[in-house]
């Protein structure tokens, strides 16, 4: 499940059960989160992004919260599904990221993940003030500009992981009697240098519940892809069709082989943005009417589905048939779509026999069925 403000649709905010007065709210993301728990979701993630919309229309949300916060607000008001943040990180540093993810694993016991984004937006730069970026149309073919901003993404989660691994799993002791806290000899220098980020470590974080939290990436294109293929755990994309599948897995999976991770899973879900009613028309006839107050047909980097759960459970399998891990579903408007997903789509899927009726791991790596990782700095020692 992909949370974004009052739902997907700029004019969600306008329905009748629609909650923007609690948008700035702990309570209103612990009550979609705490929702999508009981649908037995495998995680939710929290869009996030530096900078206001570069219309200048007053008639949608505008304003956020902060993605990472929300998260370790809500976490400890769950018990078994992921959270994952988005993190812009052309205009972050890893380290910061890193002990925010570590800290969220804490506070959700194991379930929690980072999706990074790449900034291509001059006007966002300017926000900081420490770099330019050129102009960059995203349909047109990968600029240097546009690669060194991926290669810069990569880097940065490659510090964020070595950060992760900079505490051993037993690096702390707490040994009152001999006044011993910490084994300074678990703790390791993370030494990265490169042409972005140089960073010495160790991070002032221990290692995370999970050892390494999931990474996530969003793609639309090749550098992207590449991005996950060679620094995430999982990855979202957004075919259209099964023909759009086959080509977007063959790229990932060509990335991963290219950088020596061929072995390793990575899990690609498919983003769907969905307005879904009981009644097929009815959900077509809700999208117009949010249309109507829009303006304009409203249209997304994502696929977008108007119907019934049974409808959206017919897709999602042929999606998942088509090779991908599953789906990741945009509610068009909350709380209505997100509800429609867990008390219709679910029990839909349940009754075919293709989804869990239970939790069957209490990480988000588990959910995954992803084994906690070694410590790359202890397999050295």
């Amino acid at each position: 499940m992909a949370l974004d403000g009052t739902g997907w649709h700029p004019s969600a905010w306008r329905e009748p059960d629609a909650r923007p007065d609690a948008l700035f709210t702990a309570a209103y993301w612990a009550d979609l989160v705490t929702e999508a728990e009981r649908g037995l979701l495998d995680l939710v993630t929290i869009d996030d992004t530096l900078g206001l919309p570069s219309d200048a229309r007053v008639d949608q949300v505008r304003g956020r919260l902060d993605a990472v916060l929300v998260a370790a607000r809500i976490a400890p008001l769950t018990r078994r599904i992921g959270i994952i943040p988005t993190q812009v990180v052309t205009h972050t540093e890893p380290f910061h990221a890193s002990k925010a993810i570590a800290t969220l694993d804490y506070v959700s016991t194991g379930r929690a993940g980072l999706q990074v984004r790449v900034s291509t937006r001059p006007d966002e730069a300017a926000l900081f003030g420490r770099r330019t970026i050129p102009p960059i149309r995203l349909d047109e073919p990968t600029t240097p500009a546009l690669a060194e901003l991926f290669d810069e993404a990569a880097d940065y989660v490659e510090v964020v992981r070595r950060l992760w691994d900079s505490w051993e799993d037993d690096a702390e002791i707490r040994d009152a009697a001999t006044g011993r806290f910490v084994d300074r000899d678990k703790l390791h220098y993370v030494d990265f240098t490169g042409p972005f980020f140089s960073v010495r470590g160790p991070s002032i974080t221990p290692r995370p519940p999970q050892g390494q939290p999931l990474v996530a990436a969003l793609a639309h294109r090749d550098v992207a892809y590449r991005l996950i293929g060679r620094s995430a755990d999982l990855g979202f994309v957004t075919p259209r069709n099964t023909s759009d599948i086959a080509r977007m897995l063959i790229e990932i999976r060509g990335e991963q082989e290219a950088a020596s991770r061929a072995d390793q899973p990575v899990h690609v879900l498919g983003d769907l943005v969905v307005f879904l009613d009981d009644d097929a028309a009815a959900a077509t006839d809700r999208l117009a009417r949010l249309d109507e107050r829009l303006g304009r047909p409203y249209r997304s980097d994502a696929a977008v589905f108007a119907g019934t759960p049974a409808d959206l459970a017919d897709l999602v399998l042929e999606w998942h048939a088509a090779g991908l891990s599953g789906v990741r579903l945009r509610p068009g408007a909350l709380p209505h779509d997100l509800r429609q997903i867990t008390r219709g789509l679910v029990p839909e899927l349940q009754r075919r026999g293709a989804y869990r009726t239970a939790y069957e791991a209490g990480t988000l790596r588990g959910l995954f069925g992803l084994p906690r990782p070694a410590n790359r700095y202890a397999l050295r020692s």
